[in-house]
């Protein structure tokens, strides 16, 4: 996501020049930097379904720990009686 900036005192100035009373230029250019801005926010659907595959993540990653954890103890056991298991 790349997030552009938009200028609005340069926006309401060119709107005033251009015959745009103050305020209401002023009042559109902040309206128009809103709505800008808005589109680069992310949505509660979007950042559940982040949460969702982070979450799935994180259990394939601690089933990943655990296999490797119970991989280094029987190789331990197997090193302490002389490889009989």
């Amino acid at each position: 996501m790349t997030t552009g900036t938009f200028d609005t005192l340069t926006a309401a100035r060119e709107l005033e020049a251009a015959g745009v009373e103050r305020r209401q230029a002023e009042a559109h250019a902040l309206r128009t930097a809103i709505e800008s801005t808005r589109s680069d926010l992310a949505t509660r659907a979007v950042l559940a379904a982040l949460e969702i595959r982070l979450v799935k993540w994180g259990i394939g990653l601690a089933l990943g720990v655990a296999g490797v954890t119970a991989a280094v103890v029987l190789a331990g056991v197997r090193l302490m009686l002389g490889g009989a298991i």
